[in-house]
């Protein structure tokens, strides 16, 4: 079998641990035509294909809306999404559907082979976004791999330090008492890694790095792929204990500058803790605002009380 990634020894050793870009064949495949796409969609738990629009402003990612799909079916969905402002998520696909999970495993195995590192829980999301439609700055915990099959967007990695995310923030996101979404300051570009993202290219980036995508004038197919190894369990497991010496004993941690000896304390009684039920972060559900109209899937009804999106000179 061919490989499905270009890789070079500078791949292989950093994979996991630095921000790499890559060349892959998937956009080729008859996985993600039109057509295959809607036979997806529609093959999937109706129940958990998320709708989201989005307001303009980069900097306020509190327009960040969940919606109801209403009554349509894949293809006016793929047609909402060509002509409005949506974002569709199918989260872990590859655990409903039998060909993308035949596909993630292929996929892993190849990194397993070519760069000896063992990977975890691997979540593949299947993305399906309109022209000009954007993500807000986040973060993940896991770490990321995110492949380009159709359409143009920018990406900006940041680095996973202050003052791109502090350590109060990172602990937030860990013990799920926040959303991903972090306070962004145009200004940080500066310092960004920039990438103008093209099908048959893949990236992936250093574990907790904040970063956020712009599509530029074309539907987007992507697929966003979280996983874990052994080192980033352990790191997201001095986080996650960090965060709770903050909020219970007052403690101040750093990651950057977590003694070494200390960790497998810290790996320990973070174990203890979410064995015990884990930090009671207390995060709101996301909840939906807007619905798709009936006859015309690219319009979207928001409820009452909510501030509607309007293009601003801000925009992303």
């Amino acid at each position: 079998m061919n490989d499905i990634l270009t890789w070079t020894d500078a791949h292989k050793a950093g994979f996991g641990r630095e921000n790499l870009t890559f060349t892959h064949n998937l956009h080729n495949s008859p996985l993600f035509t039109d057509e295959a796409l809607i036979a997806l969609i529609d093959r999937y738990p109706r129940d958990k294909l998320e709708v989201f629009t989005m307001g303009y402003d980069p900097t306020n990612w509190g327009q960040w809306f969940l919606g109801r799909r209403g009554v349509h079916d894949g293809r006016a969905l793929m047609e909402g999404v060509k002509a409005g402002r949506l974002w569709l998520n199918l989260r872990k696909v590859n655990h409903s559907d039998a060909d993308i999970g035949a596909l993630c495993e292929a996929m892993f195995g190849e990194i397993r082979a070519k760069t000896g590192v063992s990977t975890l829980k691997e979540d593949l999301g299947l993305l399906i976004s309109s022209p000009n439609a954007h993500v807000f700055y986040h973060l993940d915990i896991p770490l990321v791999t995110l492949w380009q099959i159709r359409g143009v967007k920018h990406v900006y990695v940041y680095p996973p330090k202050d003052p791109y995310v502090s350590d109060h923030d990172l602990e937030g996101v860990a013990l799920r008492e926040s959303d991903e979404q972090l306070r962004f300051d145009p200004a940080w570009d500066a310092e960004a890694m920039k990438v103008e993202f093209v099908p048959g290219q893949m990236l992936t980036w250093t574990q907790n790095a904040p970063h956020r995508i712009v599509n530029q004038d074309s539907v987007n197919v992507s697929l966003s792929i979280e996983f874990m190894t052994p080192a980033a369990i352990w790191r997201a497991n001095v986080i996650y204990a960090n965060g709770c010496l903050r909020r219970w004993l007052g403690l101040k941690p750093t990651l950057a500058k977590s003694p070494r000896w200390l960790e497998p304390f810290k790996v320990v009684f973070a174990r203890l803790v979410k064995m015990a039920g884990g930090y009671n972060g207390n995060k709101s559900p996301l909840t939906a605002r807007f619905t798709l109209d009936e006859t015309r899937p690219e319009v979207l009804h928001f409820d009452e009380g909510v501030e509607v999106p309007v293009p601003s000179k801000r925009a992303a």
